[in-house]
């Protein structure tokens, strides 16, 4: 471990120990009793270790790794029961100094289209993602001096301020290079949610290579303790990611949980989501990777994730087929972008057309918002585009003490069908409301009798009925 003293942040520690990783997963026993102690820890809703995360990554048999899946699948349905909820990507600016060699934006890919979103044109993006019925983004932005955190600000208050109809973004979230102190308290006074950084590859040796020298990012410590000067700033919840086919899968795994425990133990709460995209291909970019993963290695990512870190939300984005997400979903997915676009100005101007040179990568999904929705909802999930606990408030370290005994599902169930019911209304094809009618109906039936219930039950006809709307517990 290796302690900075350069400025990066009060205690910048590189705490990712590679020969202690993989000597970890060396050891890592697949005993199946070991395992199973491991699942039951989990599914006591605790945290693991990186040993107790190895062990899980060393069970190979199929039978075991069966038990793995229902495990995850028995956790998500504890933690956050059937709800999914949605968002879209909103690419900004692909302007970028780095020459990171998976991406199609890195600067020396001269057949990429260059571009940043004026002021009219971003409003011109929300228009269309509002009249879908969008109510949660996450901005993108590549890595270049004219996207500091002033322009980022501009950005999420324009975002905010932009309204049709019963149109409105209730949460901005952050894709974008790791800030300094002041950047990131800028971008907390304009009201993000939460701030994502991936770190690409944990381990040293590929992340050298990846990101040639000569730029921020092939700083690898600038990156890494990127969240921690987050929280020091400020900022409430914090996302983390590695893109998956760059180096070892186990290895990852390992990395991602280590971050969590480290931002657990030095700020008091851990990281809100976590991402896992794999490498797609893309314009420009080499298609023989060493390391690419299996979709069913992928479903394994996926269900052991969920139980290393069992409050935090995990991420599954449109990079993957339709008929993969249907079935990673059950192992403990909680958030989907639906009907994404990753190219500027995509959501008005290509219709269904992919362009790859304008894209960062090939997307495995496009279906549309309502598709996805009536899909889910026909798999017995109730979407969510529920964002009150953030404007409320309940985030970070209060997140927490509302998640972990359980106390959250008085808010997020209601919530998250209050915000179906304004979708079902104000957007939803004919056939999509009456799937979500029926599944609101089933969620009624379950919930007790009590004076919440009613005020719910009260909520729901005036959204029906009025012009109400955003009436969250």
């Amino acid at each position: 471990m290796t302690t900075m003293n350069s400025g990066l942040s009060k205690h910048a520690v590189d705490f990712v120990d590679d020969e202690r990783l993989s000597a970890v997963l060396r050891c890592a026993s697949p005993d199946p009793l070991r395992v199973r102690e491991v699942i039951a820890k989990s599914l006591a809703k605790e945290p693991l270790q990186i040993e107790e995360t190895a062990s899980l990554l060393a069970a190979e048999e199929p039978d075991l790794v069966e038990e793995i899946f229902e495990a995850a699948r028995d956790l998500k349905r504890r933690v956050y029961g059937n709800r999914i909820v949605l968002f879209a990507p909103l690419y900004i600016g692909n302007d970028c100094i780095n020459d990171c060699r998976y991406c199609a934006f890195r600067r020396s890919n001269t057949g990429a289209v260059r571009r940043t979103l004026s002021t009219q044109e971003l409003e011109d993006q929300l228009l269309a993602l509002e009249n879908k019925g969008h109510k949660r983004l996450i901005l993108v932005f590549g890595e270049h001096p004219k996207y500091n955190a002033d322009f980022m600000a501009d950005c999420v208050r324009t975002t905010y301020r932009f309204k049709v109809g019963h149109g409105e973004i209730r949460r901005v979230n952050i894709n974008a290079a790791p800030l300094d102190h002041e950047g990131y308290r800028k971008l907390k006074a304009a009201g993000i949610g939460t701030y994502q950084i991936f770190q690409e590859t944990y381990h040293h040796e590929t992340y050298a290579r990846m990101h040639p020298k000569g730029t921020r990012k092939s700083d690898y410590l600038w990156r890494l303790d990127g969240l921690s000067r987050a929280f020091e700033a400020g900022c409430d919840d914090v996302g983390l990611g590695v893109l998956f086919g760059l180096y070892d899968w186990k290895f990852e795994v390992l990395g991602l949980v280590s971050h969590a425990l480290h931002l657990q133990q030095v700020y008091g709460v851990g990281c809100h989501t976590i991402s896992f995209p794999r490498l797609r291909p893309a314009h420009g970019v080499d298609t023989e990777w060493p390391y690419l993963v299996s979709d069913h290695d992928f479903k394994r990512v996926i269900a052991i994730l969920r139980l290393s870190v069992p409050y935090t939300g995990l991420i599954l984005t449109a990079r993957e087929r339709p008929e993969l997400r249907r079935e990673a979903m059950a192992f403990g997915v909680s958030q989907i972008d639906a009907g994404s676009r990753v190219e500027l100005g995509g959501y008005t101007e290509l219709g269904d057309a992919q362009v790859m040179e304008r894209e960062q990568f090939l997307l495995g999904d496009i279906r549309s918002l309502d598709e996805v929705m009536r899909e889910l909802l026909q798999d017995g999930y109730i979407p969510s585009f529920c964002t009150a606990c953030y404007r409320l408030g309940r985030t970070g370290e209060h997140f927490m003490e509302f998640a972990i005994p359980g106390f959250i599902q008085n808010f997020c169930t209601p919530n998250a069908l209050t915000t179906l019911m304004e979708y079902l209304v104000d957007y939803a094809t004919p056939e999509t409301r009456g799937a979500g009618e029926r599944a609101i109906a089933r969620e009624l039936r379950e919930l007790s009798e009590t004076p919440q219930k009613v005020e719910l039950l009260k909520r729901l006809r005036c959204i029906a009925e009025t012009e109400q709307r955003d009436l969250y517990f």
